[in-house]
């Protein structure tokens, strides 16, 4: 595109910009991810519209110019012959080469420094021990000495998951958390101690949500869900007070529960 003038290019790039902007308002004032139901999920979110706009432009862009040239450099009524033998825009290559690089990096290290964020360590945290197996799930509270099929959490209070799996892979989330991890078999064995299964959430609007599993698990897959009820911590303590208690002498099946299984785990799995 040697021909271009500068008037051209501009244009082409105004247009570019402004199909940017209209599509980046539209997309970004969908609600992709539902509501913000834990402090994680908003810078979240935002990380998701940066990387709308930012997609947003590359896509137009390249339609822009595709459309450009297409019309440009089509071929006229009749014409048949050859085109013509162009090898290349070294530059040209170079810099569309060099922008996406850019994009690339800067959302890794915006990615990386969110992650860090969101996965810091709070001063009022509550460990629980999240276990799933075919299919169903089991929340311990080892603070509390409780266990429960469903989980209970305090509003405002950061929550310290460590997942385990008795059998084949699962994946806990919560949609309104917008945290999903997966929960690998042997977290809780000395061979797992390299396995990441410690996630942290801070749920802080009180409701009932679903815990889903989305790791694809067998036949009863679909099935896989628990109640998740975020409560002040008035009615989390009473709450927690009605459960039932771990049995004593043995261990959670969680990774937080020690290493090893004991009873519990062996009639759990039963």
């Amino acid at each position: 595109m040697k021909d271009m003038s500068r008037a051209t290019f501009l244009k082409l790039a105004g247009t570019a910009l402004a199909i940017t902007v209209v599509v980046s308002l539209v997309m970004v004032n969908i609600d992709w991810m539902g509501m913000d139901g834990s402090t994680e999920k908003g810078p979240i979110v935002t990380m998701l519209n940066v990387t709308i706009v930012l997609s947003t432009l590359v896509f137009s862009v390249v339609m822009v110019m595709m459309v450009y040239a297409i019309w440009k450099y089509r071929a006229k009524p009749g014409d048949e012959s050859d085109g013509e033998p162009i090898h290349g825009n070294t530059k040209l290559e170079i810099i569309w080469t060099a922008i996406p690089t850019i994009i690339v990096v800067g959302l890794g290290i915006y990615s990386t420094i969110v992650l860090n964020d969101i996965e810091a360590e709070a001063s009022n945290q509550m460990e629980v021990d999240v276990t799933a197996q075919q299919f169903a799930w089991r929340f311990d509270y080892p603070e509390q000495g409780v266990t429960s099929n469903e989980l209970h959490v305090p509003s405002g209070t950061q929550l310290e998951l460590h997942l385990n799996a008795l059998d084949v892979l699962h994946s806990f989330w919560v949609p309104e958390w917008s945290i999903k991890r997966d929960l690998v078999p042997g977290s809780d064995q000395p061979a797992g101690d390299n396995i990441d299964d410690v996630v942290r959430v801070t749920p802080d609007v009180e409701g009932t949500y679903s815990v889903i599993c989305t790791e694809l698990c067998g036949w009863g897959h679909a099935t896989m869900r628990a109640a998740a009820v975020v409560e002040s911590q008035e009615e989390f303590d009473a709450w927690a007070a009605d459960q039932e208690k771990i049995p004593e002498g043995s261990v959670s099946t969680g990774a937080a529960g020690g290493k090893g299984a004991g009873v519990y785990n062996d009639q759990v799995a039963k």
